[in-house]
């Protein structure tokens, strides 16, 4: 009988620390699980809370591009220009015909 004891201090030693590492590792799977739960009704709350955004989108769907920039205006000459201000003067009446007919041959010809 002295013979079998060792093995059964060895065994009892083994089991023994077998089923705390079983104990610590269940107790780590339960924190882990707790912590999951509690993050997910966090962001369950969070979710509930926020201000309802109209350019949230669900993250399976890709957000629209964004609109094209405004085109450029036309570019205008300086010869244009002064003739829509001879025009405008002359229907004010600031001008009459035969000075509107001059500045604008004078015009054209620089």
């Amino acid at each position: 009988m002295f013979r079998r004891r060792p093995l059964m201090r060895a065994a009892v030693v083994g089991g023994g620390a077998y089923m705390a590492g079983k104990h610590v590792a269940r107790g780590q799977e339960e924190a882990a699980q707790r912590e999951a739960e509690q993050n997910q009704r966090i962001a369950d709350l969070e979710a509930q809370q926020a201000p309802p955004d109209q350019y949230q989108q669900a993250p399976y769907q890709q957000a629209p591009p964004p609109p094209p920039p405004p085109a450029a205006p036309p570019a205008s000459s300086p010869m244009i220009d002064q003739l829509n201000q001879l025009a405008a003067l002359h229907d004010q009446g600031v001008l009459t015909d035969d000075e509107f007919a001059a500045a604008k041959a004078k015009l054209f010809s620089s």
